[in-house]
């Protein structure tokens, strides 16, 4: 058996006959993944191959023999990484969902229909590697909104997951993502540095598409500074106070807003015991998911809405493609309209937006397209709004590098070039207003 791509890891040296493995998947479709059983405290292997999974001390490719991490290893011992200890078998994945939500209803208070996105965003963790690009759920509020109940719920049940807020700084992030490849779940507020939050920005921006690994340098024995690529891609549950300010990383999240509404009377103000059992055995089915489904899913082409923006399909539609129930995929579709509502909008309050509208009002008028008689238009409607000086200057550098629309000099000025009709027109579509 040889396995895909690269992810088996070196000897930890030169000398040594074993290397450390958490999962794997090999050419021929074997699954294997590391199993935990926290009490009498052992690791091991689950491989699961032609239908059939068996538990293995060690596993042996290509005359190279690999062995689990031991049950010894911090990030284990103090629940930062969390494993399944063996797989159950489920009912169906309609009953495998039924038992996710009702588990996250049982102990965090949010929308119903965020909490079915969740219930399926855990599904997806466990096979996001067979998609080539994912979504981010990310949950926004102030202190005591529920955002670290909702974090810590959520992630247990998560493939793989890895509790960042048991880092004391962002450093090891990066190894242990590139090392266990699983879900991360990360409360920006557990990092309070600028530099931190940089950094947190770095795995965010790489992490949602395969084949952008964040490039940090690391110093050798010989003290000399070697660039090494981390892979950062996977499943993030993030939870903030705020926005960012970059819209591009904003767009990447399935987003909810905590606190806006008393908690239901029902949820446990303080966390029994108890919910750290249900949650591995909730995990013991969905390794077993894992097993049966992670070679077979793939995007559904046909899901992709070409009403809404490239970035939008990209990451509603690998979630979209697990969800084999109608319903659930209507509400996650107008899910998806929504969000391209709100970037309309929003784009509709932009400068691009106030000169579109202007053009548009010119080529209704039959006026020419000149950049004077652009600014001209522009100064009289916005004027007032706008700090700055109105100039054919400024505007013009919208008009070519904002909105890319090409212009060249006629009788002495200048003019935004004939033949554009269609770019204009999908200016206004992409920009909300109404083009004839």
């Amino acid at each position: 058996m040889h396995p895909i791509g690269d992810h088996l890891p070196k000897a930890p040296n030169p000398s040594s006959s074993t290397y450390p493995l958490v999962s794997t998947v090999m050419t021929d479709g074997t699954v294997v993944e590391m199993l935990y059983q926290p009490d009498p405290g052992e690791t091991s292997f689950c491989v699961f191959r032609d239908g059939e999974w068996t538990i293995q001390p060690d596993i042996v490719v290509s005359g190279r023999r690999y062995v689990p991490y031991s049950p010894s290893n911090n990030l284990l011992k103090h629940e930062v990484v969390l494993f399944p200890s063996e797989p159950e078998e489920y009912e169906s994945e309609e009953a495998l969902i039924t038992e996710i939500q009702s588990f996250l209803h049982r102990y965090v208070d949010v929308s119903p229909l965020f909490e079915q996105i969740t219930a399926y965003y855990i599904l997806f963790s466990w096979v996001y590697d067979a998609f080539a690009e994912l979504p981010y759920l990310r949950v926004r509020g102030d202190y005591g909104s529920g955002k670290t109940r909702f974090l810590l719920i959520t992630g247990s049940l998560c493939y793989k997951p890895i509790f960042a807020s048991g880092a004391s700084t962002i450093s090891p992030i990066f190894r242990i993502l590139d090392v266990f490849r699983g879900t991360l779940i990360i409360d920006e507020g557990d990092f309070r540095m600028s530099d931190e939050r940089a950094e947190i920005v770095k795995i965010l921006n790489n992490g949602n598409v395969k084949g952008f690994p964040v490039l940090r340098s690391e110093v050798t024995r010989d003290k000399e500074f070697k660039p090494t690529a981390f892979s950062v891609y996977g499943p993030k549950i993030v939870a903030t106070r705020g926005d960012y300010q970059d819209p591009a990383l904003e767009s990447r999240f399935i987003k909810e807003e905590m606190g806006t509404r008393p908690l239901r009377e029902d949820i446990p103000i303080n966390l029994p015991p108890a919910y750290k059992e249900e949650a591995l055995h909730l995990r013991n089915r969905l390794i077993l998911f894992r097993f049966r489904n992670r070679n077979k899913r793939r995007i559904v082409e046909g899901l992709i809405d070409r009403s809404i923006e490239p970035r939008l399909n990209q990451i509603f539609v690998p979630l979209l493609s697990i969800i084999e129930d109608e319903r659930a995929r209507k509400d996650l579709k107008d899910l998806a309209r929504s969000y391209q509502r709100e970037i309309t909008t929003e784009r509709g309050m932009d400068t691009e937006a106030h000169v579109l509208e202007v053009i548009q009002s010119l080529q209704e008028a039959g006026e020419p397209l000149s950049i004077k008689e652009i600014t001209r238009w522009f100064a009289d409607r916005h004027g007032e709004e706008y700090e700055r000086k109105i100039t054919p200057k400024w505007i013009g550098y919208v008009i070519r590098k904002r909105l890319h629309l090409k212009t060249h000099k006629s009788d002495g000025v200048f003019v935004i070039e004939a033949g554009q009709k269609q770019v204009i027109e999908r200016l206004y579509r992409k920009y909300g207003i109404i083009g004839e």
